[in-house]
This record gives C-alpha cells, structure tokens and sequence, in this order.
C-alpha cells in the first residue's frame, strides 16, 4: 500500500504542512489588523432597512398562504439578497496603521504560505518524458 503525499502525489506532504502553517500565521496576522464597523442604510437622509424587508415579508406570507406558490418563493428568495447584499454593501473594512515592515511580513506570511500549498500539490518525483 502506497503512502500519498498531499494531493494524491508521492511526497510534498511537509512542504503542504509548513505552507499551511504559514499562510495561518499570515491570514490571521493580517486579519488582526482589520476593522469592520457597519454603517446605516440610507436614502434621503432617512434609514432605509425597513423598505428591504417588504419583499421578503411579502414572501413569507404567500408561502404561508400557499407553501407551493411561486411568487412566493421568488419574493422570499429576492428578499433574502436584498439583506445580505445590503448588509455587505454597508460594511466598513478599515486597515489599522502598521509598519511596513509588518504589512510586509504578513503578506509574505500568507502568500508564501499559498505558494508552498500548490507547489506542495505538483508530483515531486523524476520528470519523464
């Protein structure tokens, strides 16, 4: 019985381990440097999150009328785009001030890390042509 390597392919098995473990310490140093705040919705100056919700109210109660109605269906689903679009859409990502020195560092981290996975993936043994 054969031992496979990472991918299916003989060996790279260490190099897969120690590209994961830096492109953890990478996404997590990086990610650790990020702040998310939320913000309103608007429109016209006046808070706007209720109008989103009028779809997918609609839906829910046609599919409380008829579970099998299409329109409801449609509204519900639609509804449900409309909040999570709109929540994504009014998130606020902020980077908070480091060193270059550290952006660096973690980039290196999470895309060296990246790089040693797929290379970890390509068949390690002799080439034949």
């Amino acid at each position: 019985m054969a031992i496979n390597g990472a991918g299916g392919t003989p060996g790279g098995i260490g190099q897969f381990l120690f590209g994961f473990a830096l492109a953890v310490a990478g996404g997590w140093l990086l990610t650790n440097q990020v702040v998310v705040s939320g913000g309103s919705w608007a429109l016209w100056g006046y808070n706007t999150f209720g109008l989103s919700l009028i779809p997918f109210v609609l839906g829910i109660g046609l599919l409380f009328f008829d579970g099998r109605s299409v329109p409801g269906w449609l509204l519900t689903i639609a509804g449900l785009v409309i909040v999570i679009a709109g929540v994504i859409v009014n998130l606020r990502v902020y980077f908070l001030q480091t060193s270059l020195f550290n952006t660096l560092l973690m980039l290196v981290l999470l895309f060296g890390g990246i790089g040693l996975i797929a290379r970890s993936l390509r068949s390690q043994g002799p080439v034949s042509s």
